[in-house]
Parts: structure tokens; sequence; C-alpha cells
């Protein structure tokens, strides 16, 4: 197909020449393809990095776009690789749970295991299954849309439930699941988790590692100079940051730390 779009989402950095020689085996198959970089920062091996920043950024796609997901801690053993059909989106990933959003997300998901090897460069590399495997799977998919030619359907594909907070004892706790570029804390509650109060009055209170959050605002800039503010992200997460400052840095708050919405 003409000007197809394949994106590409993996942990490989850009200081090597991994990125770059995806894009030559797309073109080299598939010289209209239209290439779209999504993130080549996914944090090394961390499969819940990798499923949000595809889950932020899938729907915002053509129909039938196709998006390559290489976070590959398994790369060279015998976990699968996968071409997945959901909501007139196609996804080639490996099969160690980096979809898990999609899967949440989307119905009526179709997963196929891409058993036909003649698709695949040769002779396959133990260590860069991006360049012989995914990359072309995409691209001649881009091609001839020819599904059913890769492999046959699955449905013990491989999937993690996401982090979702947890009432205890009156309390709602979740964590900090990514620190983004710009230091902002995104965390795993959602507007279904706040009190109706945080939304209409801003009155929230947060307990995130040993600093309390006591704001919600609109966005960023309604906060005061060196005050941790938290609001609504827009990739729906409920998101903690300081005004023109890094909040991680900030708040000495990293992956992983607990966080603590008490009733005010």
């Amino acid at each position: 197909m003409p000007n197809a779009v394949i994106t590409l989402t993996t942990d490989y950095g850009t200081n090597d020449h991994l990125v770059g020689t995806l894009k030559g085996v797309i073109l080299k198959i598939n010289p209209e393809a239209t290439i779209v970089d999504i993130t080549h920062n996914v944090a090394p091996f961390d499969l819940l990095d990798a499923a949000l920043a595809i889950g932020s950024a899938y729907s915002y796609f053509p129909p039938r776009t196709i998006h390559v997901v290489v976070v590959d801690p398994g790369v060279g053993t015998e976990r699968r690789p996968l071409l997945v059909t959901a909501e007139n989106q196609y996804f080639v990933a490996p099969d160690n749970g980096v979809l898990s959003v999609i899967y949440e997300r989307e119905q009526n998901v179709v997963a196929r295991n891409v058993t036909a090897a003649h698709y695949f460069l040769q002779p396959i590399s133990k260590t860069f299954h991006g360049r012989d495997i995914f990359a072309p799977i995409a691209a001649w998919l881009s091609k001839g849309w020819q599904t059913a030619s890769m492999g046959e359907e699955i449905t013990d594909h491989k999937k993690f439930a996401l982090p979702k907070p947890k009432t205890t004892d009156g309390v709602v706790k979740g964590i900090v699941m990514r620190i983004d570029a710009f230091g902002n804390l995104i965390t795993n509650f959602r507007v279904e988790d706040l009190p109706e109060s945080a939304l209409t009055s801003g009155d929230v209170k947060f307990q995130v590692g040993n600093q309390a959050v006591s704001r919600m605002v609109p966005t960023f800039a309604s906060g005061n100079a060196g005050e941790p503010v938290a609001y609504v992200g827009s990739a729906g997460y409920v998101e903690i940051a300081v005004n023109k400052g890094n909040a991680s840095r900030t708040l000495s708050i990293g992956r992983g730390t607990p966080i603590v919405l008490e009733s005010k």
C-alpha cells in the first residue's frame, strides 16, 4: 500500500545504528512507507514503560497504521513474534506482554504467532530480531496486508495486569508508574479514582513518598513556583509536576514510589 504508516517504539536509544537499520530494512522492502518514531527512549527492558508509551500514542494514528514495538529482553529465546490486529490498527511485537495496554483497551483483538519465516531476513541474528523479524514483518504487511499468511491465530498471548490503585483502610494506594522527560510523575490514578472535590475545587491530598501534594490544578502553569501540584495529564492519568521544574528531582521521587490518596 503506498504511503503505509509504520511506527517504531523501542528501547534502542539513538546513539547506535539500531534504529536507522530498522528503517533501512523497512524501506528496502517498501520504499513508499512512511516511518514515524514514537519513541526510542523506553527504559531498557521495561515492558510497562513500553506498554504505556504505545498505549498513549496508537489511537491517534490513521486506520491501518502498523506499530512495531520492540522492547525485548527475551530476544533470541523461544518467545514468539506476534502480529496483532485491534481496532483497525496492527501491532508487531514480541510475545512478552508489551502490548498489554492494547489487550486491555480494545475488543476483538486477533493475535497471530508469526511463523512464516520467508518474510524474515536470513540469517536471523540471535540478538537483533528487530532488524531480522519485526521490521520485515511490518514492511511486508504494508505491501500486501495478508495477515493470515503470517501465521496461525493464538489466544494464549502473554499479558500483564496494569497496576491499579487499591483501597485499604479508607485510603487509596497507588504508585508512580513512570517519570517523563520533564521529570513529571505519572501515577496510576485516573479521574474515576479521585473524589469529586478534587475535580470541582482542586481539594485533594496525595502523599507521595514523604511529600504532600494538596492541590489539583488544570495545568502546569497553574502551580506556584516550586509547588508540587497534581493534574490530569493528556494520557488520562493523574500526574504530579512542579511548574517549570523537575518534580522527580525536586521531590526526590522515583518510579515505583508509593502514593496515597487520603480523604480530607
